[in-house]
C-alpha cells in the first residue's frame, strides 16, 4: 500500500485529550509549521494536518449529537483552548456504550464537573462496527477514562471486527497483553499501546532522572511520584478501585530503568488527589533518595507543572502516523518500537534513548526492535 494524504481516525471518549488532539490537527491545518511536541513535522510522508476525524463516541449529553469540533469544548472538558478556530469535522459524536466507562461518583459534583448521561440507546457491537466501516476509519483511538476495562475491551472487539488498527492511550492492557496481541496478529492489524506518555510529563521526567542515577552510579534507594490535577481524569481516579492498572503502568515505567528493581515499599508512583481549581493543570512532585560515592546520602526533589492534555496531543499525533505506517507496510500485532517510545506500558520496555532510535529506524525503513 502506498501512502496517501489522508489518515482517517475514529475516537472513543471526547474528553480533554481528544480536545487537544483535534485542536492540534486544526493548528497545523491553519498553517503552523513547527515541530514542537512532535518527532518530525513530516513523519514517513505524513503531516499532522493529514489526520481526519471521521467518527466519535461519548456518553455525555453535552457532546452526543454535536460535531466533534464543537463537542471538544463542551463541559466537563476544561483544557486550554490554544486553537481559536477549529473547523467542523463533519463527524457527529454518537452515543457510546457505557459499561464501566464512567465511575458512579462522577455525577456527584458541581454542574460543570458532573457527568450528564445522554438519554439515548447504547449501541451494540454491530452498530459500532458498521459506523467504523461506513466512515472509512483506519485507526481507532481509545481515550476512555482510566479503569474502563470492559468498555475498552468492547471497542477493541469492534476494531478487530471492523478491520481497523488500534491506538490505546489508556492503562488498560491490550497491546501488552499476549492474548489480545495474538488476536491482532491473526487479524492482520497493528496495535500501539498501552498508556500514552506525555511530551514532558511526570513519567518521562521520572524515567529520565532514574536513568541518570543509574548512568552516574548513584544507588536509588527509594522514590515517590505524586500528582494532582483538576480535570475529569483526576476526578475519575478518586475511585481508587479504578487505579490498579494505572499504578502498574506508571510504576513499571520507572522500574524498567532502575537497573536494580526497588522493593514495593520503596517506590510509590501514581495519582494523588483531585484539586478542582487546577482544571487541566497537572502538578507533579517527585522525590528520589539515594547513595553516592562512599555511601554518602543524597536526595532530589522536583516540582513539575504542565497543562495535562496538550502535553500528550503531539505524542498522539505521532502514534497515529506510526499506526498508519504500520498499515501501509502490512504489519500486524503490537508495533513494538513506537509503543516502547510513546507508551508507559508497552509490550517491550526499552530505555528512552534506545526506543527513540528504534522508532527512527521504524519510520525510515519499517524495521522493528531486534528479537532478544
Amino acid at each position: 500500500m502506498t501512502a496517501s494524504s489522508d489518515i482517517r481516525v475514529a475516537i472513543v471518549g471526547v474528553g480533554n485529550c481528544a480536545s487537544s488532539l483535534v485542536q492540534g490537527i486544526s493548528y497545523y491545518r491553519s498553517g503552523a509549521n513547527d515541530a514542537a511536541g512532535l518527532m518530525h513535522l513530516d513523519l514517513g510522508g505524513y503531516a499532522p494536518s493529514d489526520i481526519n476525524v471521521v467518527a466519535a463516541w461519548d456518553i455525555d449529553s453535552r457532546k452526543v449529537g454535536r460535531d466533534v469540533a464543537d463537542a471538544i469544548f463542551a463541559p466537563p472538558n476544561c483544557t486550554t483552548r490554544f486553537c481559536e478556530t477549529v473547523r467542523p469535522t463533519g463527524a457527529k459524536v454518537r452515543m457510546g456504550r457505557r459499561l464501566d466507562g464512567v465511575a458512579p461518583h462522577m455525577g456527584d459534583h458541581s454542574p460543570e464537573r458532573t457527568f450528564l448521561p445522554a438519554d439515548e440507546p447504547e449501541p451494540e457491537r454491530e452498530d459500532v462496527v458498521e459506523v467504523l466501516r461506513e466512515s472509512g476509519a483506519e485507526i481507532l483511538l481509545n481515550y476512555l477514562p482510566v479503569g474502563s476495562q470492559k468498555a475498552t475491551e468492547f471497542y477493541t472487539e469492534c476494531a478487530l471486527e471492523a478491520g481497523v488498527a488500534l491506538v490505546n492511550n489508556i492503562p488498560v492492557f491490550i497491546a501488552s497483553d499476549e492474548g489480545w496481541a495474538e488476536r491482532f496478529r491473526r487479524a492482520g492489524l497493528p496495535v500501539l499501546g498501552d498508556d500514552i506518555k506525555a511530551q514532558l510529563g511526570a513519567t518521562i521526567v521520572h524515567r529520565a532522572l532514574t536513568d541518570l542515577f543509574r548512568a552516574r552510579g548513584v544507588s536509588l534507594e527509594r522514590t515517590y511520584q505524586l500528582n494532582t490535577g483538576g480535570n475529569t481524569d483526576f476526578l475519575n481516579m478518586l475511585n481508587r478501585s479504578r487505579l490498579a492498572s494505572k499504578k502498574i503502568s506508571k510504576t513499571e515505567a520507572v522500574q524498567a530503568v532502575t537497573g536494580t528493581r526497588l522493593q514495593d515499599d520503596d517506590i510509590h508512583v501514581g495519582p494523588s488527589d483531585y484539586v478542582a481549581w487546577q482544571n487541566d493543570n497537572k502538578v507533579c512532585f517527585i522525590r528520589m533518595e539515594g547513595e553516592m560515592f562512599g555511601g554518602v546520602p543524597m536526595n532530589l526533589e522536583l516540582r513539575l507543572s504542565v497543562e495535562d492534555s496538550p502535553n500528550s496531543a503531539g505524542v498522539a499525533i505521532d502514534m497515529i502516523r506510526c499506526a498508519r505506517l504500520a498499515l501501509d507496510r502490512g504489519l500486524s500485532g503490537p508495533i513494538e518500537a513506537p509503543s516502547a517510545y510513546f507508551c508507559k506500558h508497552p509490550p517491550k520496555q526499552m530505555r528512552d534513548s534506545e526506543a527513540h532510535d528504534a522508532v527512527e529506524r521504524f519510520i525510515a525503513n519499517g524495521s522493528e526492535i531486534p528479537k532478544s
